[in-house]
């Protein structure tokens, strides 16, 4: 064992200069007069001509001590003291045998061990003795011993690994290379940490090494962390660390993916105690912005958990059939799962309602998660691109509603087939009372959940009867009817909830359940690791993406590694073959860390290695004093040199140079000139068309092409115009015609479209154009205008005109249609009506339909039109019965001909602006006389 640090001089005969001292004292007090300052007059010129005898001044004492230490500071470095020199004590019975831990604890001082290493080497090369070493973090030995300029070479080209210390394969090498005869020496440069192979002491003595030396770095300061888990109080880390004899406090940190810190706590760990827990408190969508997990100031591979998908933020996009999203939030399909997802997702919207661009430009943001609720029918062409998105690991969640309940039957984007129409209360399909739900199967990711016993359901979309219906079912209701269904395609899954997200279909979207039920579904859209529900778990092998070198720093340099084998019911676990690190992709991707979570440092028992001599790593390096003695001399000659110069009065000398051209320089690069003035002209054309239909509320109708059909249309919206401008407030403007491809449709509360079988059918653009208008709150009156006659129809009874909208409307999504109401808000928004009668009389007005009123058994006079409906059907030809030429003569009669009938034309045109421009404004006034003799008034 090595004792105190020593002290010695590499070459002792200089110090025999330290007596010429009292010489150098003689002739350093020796130092040249001041020079004289004298003023110029001419006869203080002529006085000093005079010849003097001039003496040399003593130095002042401090200015000789300065110049004796820097004596001395040179003769001692010539001296070279050196601390801690090294006594070659090698056995000179045998090779040098190295040992050398390079696993993740080794990071912090490799250089120093290194050095250790190279001072050994030197020995045995002093002495001519043969070196070998080997690695225990590296995955291949050559223990051959050879020269030492190769053994050099070799500790050269070393690294620490991010691996634990495999002593019992590196001792195998050895012990095979001195077979036939022992090694003089083996130095176990170690990292004091205690591995599973606990028998590799017991091989280092059965070596028969003449002398074993053990080197371990002073302190053992070794962290590492083992475990995180992401609770609801806070990120929970547990760590465990080498040394125990004190207590201490580890700051911990949290970064991003970025690598930037965004939240701290601290592991307290009591005195004797190895393990221990702390907590990172920070909200939990900060938490979910955690990519990894650090001991601060331990740059070690250990001291770094990383964090994969499982705690990522998902970045969840959401889409909705509905157009009340504004007025009425509540309402809204997306209100509650906003508010149920906010906490913890990156939500995002569509900057519009059309579908065929709102769904791509979605997609392109790189979502987690989409989110539709109540749509039934997207464009064609979106179709593809959405299904490739699903096989690629994208995550669909489908709520159902009336447009979904109306959508064909053989929709590819839901889970299961389902039935036409939706089970209510009263229906043919139907229960005595609201279904609460049943428990949860053990193969669904609610397993866990309590069921909850307030939840009732009243309606729901219903699943055809499959062989795998069960199977894919995550959630039922009592009566064993789906509630959540789920279907994987490809690497994606689609979810599909059969009942509305919001409240009229259930009280499930404003319970807590949902917020679980939302967040588990959405958790399972990590691409990567295990496969998803439903299918049987099969082994997997990621690739490696990002690894964990030993300084704690990932690196997307993957070397030898080999892709990572996800096996069911085994924990992997790092080794040379798969080191820590991210395996998978960019896309998704499986953490891989150093240690499992119940690992524990101890330190190395070295009991079974028999005779040792222990040395502390400091101990084992020499470090001479000569560069800091010639420093301090060198300094010592500085402030010599700046000491005479000032008593010499050379520093007074010194006078500052000013120049006027240097001010005019600077006010000349000061001066600027100001750029004129500079305006966007963001005028376009049209613009001026667009103020004027702004001013004013106008009747728009779509131009069909047909020239009879437009001017009709014109005239009958001219004629309604005419009529609202005597009978109500509302004065419009002149009627506008629309070219849907074209022009802007947000500025007008409704259009006509007649539906003419004669003109061109419009482009798939253009009806998406419709579509998003709709779904932004605007209404659309289509009119086939053929009710008159069943002339012209096809055999099946369908009228050309009628077919036609047929084909229009297979490319929308509409909601379920019925005629309106006699207690609908239409029959009374400004005249009583019962029936909307237009050039013709015996076509219905079909609107959106609203709640089955025997779902809401009430004496109201008049049931609100919520949201208004987008979309109105007739065949009454109510252009035909508005049109007047210029003189305000109606220009076609009425079938029958009936001046009544035509005031109610114009009745009902009247009734449908009132609603659109009101809502169920009028409805709700309508109840006035009720509220008020409820209140006594």
């Amino acid at each position: 064992m090595i004792g105190a640090l020593s002290f010695a001089f590499a070459n002792p005969a200089m110090l025999a200069a330290l007596v010429a001292l009292p010489v150098i004292w003689w002739l350093l007090r020796m130092t040249p007069p001041r020079p004289a300052a004298e003023v110029f007059p001419p006869l203080r010129i002529l006085a000093s001509v005079i010849k003097r005898e001039e003496t040399p001044s003593k130095s002042p004492w401090w200015l000789t001590l300065i110049r004796m230490l820097m004596a001395t500071a040179v003769i001692l470095a010539i001296a070279n003291p050196v601390f801690n020199p090294r006594g070659n004590t090698l056995a000179s019975s045998g090779p040098l045998a190295l040992v050398i831990d390079n696993s993740w604890a080794t990071a912090p001082d490799w250089e120093r061990r290194v050095e250790a290493a190279s001072a050994l080497i030197d020995d045995a090369e002093a002495k001519d003795l043969a070196v070998t070493f080997v690695l225990t973090g590296d995955r291949q030995h050559d223990a051959t011993p050879g020269s030492a300029a190769a053994a050099r070479t070799r500790l050269a080209a070393a690294s620490p690994q991010p691996l634990p210390a495999d002593r019992g394969t590196a001792l195998a090498a050895l012990r095979a290379a001195f077979e036939d005869a022992p090694p003089g020496t083996i130095a176990f440069i170690t990292d004091g940490i205690e591995t599973a192979d606990a028998e590799a002491m017991q091989a280092l003595r059965e070596l028969g090494a003449a002398e074993i030396r053990v080197v371990e770095a002073d302190g053992g300061e070794a962290v590492a962390i083992t475990d995180t888990s992401n609770d609801s109080a806070g990120m929970s880390v547990t760590a465990t660390r080498l040394r125990t004899d004190e207590r201490r406090s580890l700051p911990i940190v949290a970064y991003d993916s970025r690598g930037l810190a965004i939240a701290d706590g601290t592991v307290d760990f009591a005195a004797g105690e190895g393990v221990a827990k702390g907590t990172i408190e920070a909200p939990f969508e900060l938490r979910n912005d955690f990519a990894r997990i650090g001991v601060e100031g331990a740059a070690t591979a250990g001291a770094m958990h990383l964090l994969d998908d499982g705690f990522r933020r998902r970045r969840v996009a959401l889409l909705s059939g509905e157009t009340r999203d504004q007025s009425q939030p509540l309402l809204s399909p997306l209100y509650y799962i906003k508010r149920a997802l906010a906490p913890y997702a990156d939500l995002v919207e569509p900057r519009g309602t059309d579908l065929a661009v709102a769904i791509p430009e979605l997609l392109e943001q790189h979502p987690s998660v989409l989110i539709m609720a109540d749509i039934g029918r997207l464009p064609e062409e979106i179709y593809p691109r959405l299904t490739k998105w699903i096989d690629n690991g994208g995550m669909l969640i489908r709520f159902a509603g009336p447009r979904l309940a109306a959508a064909p039957a053989d929709d590819p984007l839901v889970p299961v087939t389902l039935r036409q129409g939706e089970r209510a209360l009263g229906g043919a399909l139907s229960w005595s009372e609201p279904q609460p739900l049943a428990d949860y199967p053990a193969t669904s990711p609610f397993a866990g959940l309590p069921r909850p016993t307030d939840i009732l359901v009243k309606r729901q979309v219903l699943a055809e009867p499959t062989a795998d219906l069960v199977e894919r079912t995550w959630a039922s209701l009592a009566d064993g009817t789906p509630l959540v269904t789920t279907a994987a395609e490809g690497a994606g899954r689609i979810i599909l909830f059969h009942v509305s997200a919001e409240a009229t279909w259930s009280n499930l979207p404003i319970s807590g359940h949902f917020v679980e039920m939302l967040r588990r579904g959405v958790q399972l859209s990590r691409s990567g690791g295990v496969a998803g529900e439903g299918k049987a778990v099969k082994a997997q092998a990621l690739p490696p993406y990002r690894l964990l070198n030993a300084d704690g720093v990932l690196v997307a340099e993957t070397g030898n590694a080999r892709p990572l084998e996800i096996m069911p019911g085994r924990t992997p676990i790092a080794t040379p073959d798969n080191p820590p690190g991210l395996y998978g992709s960019e896309d998704g991707f499986t953490a891989l860390n150093l240690l499992p979570r119940d690992a524990e440092l101890k330190r190395i028992d070295m009991t079974a290695a028999g005779p040792y001599t222990f040395e502390r790593l400091a101990e084992a390096e020499s470090w001479s004093l000569k560069p800091a003695l010639m420093t301090l001399a060198a300094l010592l000659l500085l402030a010599d040199a700046a000491i005479v110069l000032f008593m010499g009065g050379a520093f007074s000398r010194i006078r500052l140079a000013r120049s006027a051209a240097a001010l005019v320089w600077l006010i000349a690069g000061a001066a600027f000139v100001l750029p004129p003035d500079a305006r966007a002209d963001d005028v376009r054309a049209g613009d001026d068309r667009i103020l004027e239909r702004l001013d004013t509320t106008h009747l728009a109708y779509v131009v069909t092409g047909e020239g009879d059909v437009d001017r009709l249309s014109e005239s009958g919206l001219q004629g309604l115009t005419n009529f609202l401008t005597y009978r109500t407030t509302l004065e419009p403007g002149t009627p506008v015609g629309l070219d849907i491809m074209r022009d802007e449709l947000s500025f007008y509360p409704i259009i006509y479209w007649p539906i003419s079988a004669n003109a061109p059918m419009p482009s798939p653009q253009a009806v998406s154009r419709i579509d998003a208008y709709m779904r932004a709150g605007g209404t659309v009156l289509f009119d086939t205008r053929d009710q008159f006659s069943s002339l012209g129809a096809s055999s099946n009874g369908t009228s050309p005109n009628t077919e036609r909208l047929q084909a229009i409307l297979a490319n929308l999504d509409i909601p379920p249609l019925e005629p309106v109401p006699t207690d609908h808000v239409l029959t009374k928004a400004f005249y009583l009506l019962t029936n909307f009668p237009g050039r013709y009389s015996g076509s219905p007005l079909w609107i959106e339909a609203q709640l089955d009123s025997r779902e809401e058994p009430s004496n109201r006079p008049a049931r609100p039109g919520d949201g208004v409906t987008p979309i109105m059907i007739t065949g009454n030809d109510f252009a035909g019965a508005w049109a007047v030429d210029p003189n305000g003569v109606p220009v076609l009669p009425t079938v029958p001909p009936d001046e009544m009938q035509r005031e109610h034309a114009y009745r009902s045109g009247v009734n449908i602006m009132m609603y659109m421009l009101t809502g169920n404004y009028k409805a709700d006034q309508v109840h006035v006389p009720a509220l008020l003799e409820r209140l006594g008034q």
